[in-house]
């Protein structure tokens, strides 16, 4: 199944990519694997994870290596995490480390660059990342202080990007009034996980994204608006792209699934739902489900950050400004989707490829290579069966975290056997271990306006 068709074939897969597909391929003495009754679908690309990411309350939860098994038993071969460097850091240096530590994975990976300063070395080095293989950077309005920054670096590096063929993709949040509004809950001994939610308001993500999509048309900057969790947001957006703007769009799974309500829950559970921007509601649910049908949001991610309760996140168990911000959903986003999405009729099949697989890689400069089942690609394939039935827990997770923020949900479909680049990974369950890991993926060109989505 691909991101525009159902059909019958067979894929023969040699030296870890598809050589070819057809009806009745037949070869003396190769090894067959029969996916009657299953659906063929390309590996999933998760353009939006944070393994091994660093913060005051420790490392989130997955390295590379557990990060990669749980994206693996989920259905997910290839991730784009983040490259952060620390104040003052050369971003190549950032980069020479980030890759070192992602050698461990054992699916391909690639990287966003996070800007959260300019120097006068700033310019130099974003066009060296470029040609390193990284065409995507990332900032953050939210998070002032530590790595969100002002309008006068965001128009500095659109302005750059603009001129050298690469993507920007935003956090948007309204930094200011969020610290603002933290201040003043604490100030007045308001300090419960409620007031995570309280201090980061719709409006907060709204006029950030109108403010970035503002600027990116005068510098006239191709844009990706990560983690879409409200339908003011997505109105804004919406606007925009009709205009004739490149923006895209990316949600999550707990955008879709959850609601603030998880804030009301007493405070040692209500920890595990701070992330940023927070839960809404049933509403914003609602929107965002209709724009996933309707083309107005482009991608499925999952900006997966887990922390443990215990020792982590219970940090600020009261002070919700302390609670490292993220959930998890790399192992879990496949089957939520399908299950709340396809088999209710909220999105087709073609459209689940189209927002997990194929949109990603073709954004992010990795199509035909990934998201897709052609001659050609790497044969990096889920054999899916939608009618297995799994029960989401921490108990049986493979992230290495003592939560999950979807406990106790039953989905059915998910994934009875994953390969990556040709060999067998994932099979009744089990993870078998690959014979080599993954590869850095040095990425080129991105879709440069909205015509992929006809």
């Amino acid at each position: 199944m691909s991101s525009d068709r159902e059909y019958k074939s067979d894929i023969y897969i040699e030296n870890g990519r598809i050589k070819i597909i057809g009806e009745k391929i037949s070869f003396s003495g190769i090894k067959t694997v029969d996916a009657k009754g299953l659906y063929v679908l390309p590996g999933a690309v998760d353009a939006h994870v944070h393994l091994q990411l660093p913060t005051p309350a420790g490392n989130s939860c997955d390295d590379f290596q557990s990060g990669s098994i749980a994206a693996i038993a989920g259905g997910t071969t290839s991730v784009i995490d983040f490259v952060t460097p620390f104040s003052g850091q050369s971003l190549l240096q950032a980069l020479k480390s980030r890759k070192q530590e992602a050698e461990k994975s054992y699916i391909d990976y690639s990287f966003h660059m996070s800007v959260t300063g300019w120097n006068d070395n700033t310019e130099k080095e974003i066009k060296a990342c470029i040609k390193e293989g990284i065409n995507s950077f990332k900032i953050y309005l939210a998070y002032k202080g530590v790595i969100g920054i002002n309008d006068d670096v965001v128009v500095r590096l659109m302005d750059v990007i603009s001129k050298n063929n690469a993507l920007l993709t935003a956090h948007c949040e309204n930094g200011d009034l969020i610290k603002f509004l933290q201040q003043s809950f604490l100030k007045n001994k308001k300090t419960s996980p409620l007031y995570h939610a309280l201090s980061r308001p719709v409006e907060a993500e709204a006029e950030a994204v109108n403010r970035m999509i503002s600027l990116a048309g005068v510098l006239n900057c191709p844009l990706y608006i990560v983690h879409v969790s409200s339908g003011a947001a997505m109105k804004i957006i919406q606007q925009a792209r009709k205009s004739g703007q490149t923006v895209f769009a990316e949600t999550c799974p707990h955008y879709l699934l959850l609601t603030e309500e998880e804030y009301k829950k007493p405070s040692r559970e209500a920890i595990s739902y701070i992330l940023s921007p927070p839960l809404r509601t049933k509403k914003d649910q609602q929107n965002l489900w209709a724009a996933l049908k309707n083309g107005r949001l482009d991608v499925v991610a999952t900006d997966h950050c887990p922390f443990n309760n215990k020792g982590q996140k219970d940090i600020g168990i009261n002070d919700f400004s302390k609670v490292p911000n993220g959930g998890n959903g790399l192992e879990e986003r496949l089957s939520l989707l399908w299950h709340f999405g396809v088999r209710t009729g909220k999105i087709s099949p073609s459209r689940f490829v189209e927002l997990n697989c194929t949109n990603p890689a073709k954004i992010f400069g990795l199509y035909p290579q990934k998201g897709s089942i052609e001659t050609g690609a790497d044969a990096d394939i889920i054999l899916w069966n939608s009618d297995k039935i799994k029960v989401i827990s921490a108990k049986t997770h493979h992230q290495n975290c003592d939560t999950n923020i979807y406990e106790g949900i039953k989905v059915s479909g998910a994934p009875e056997k994953v390969f990556v680049k040709g060999q067998l990974v994932w099979d009744d369950d089990k993870f078998i271990k690959p014979s080599v890991t993954g590869m850095f993926l040095k990425r080129k060109g991105k879709v440069s306006d909205n015509s992929f989505r006809q």
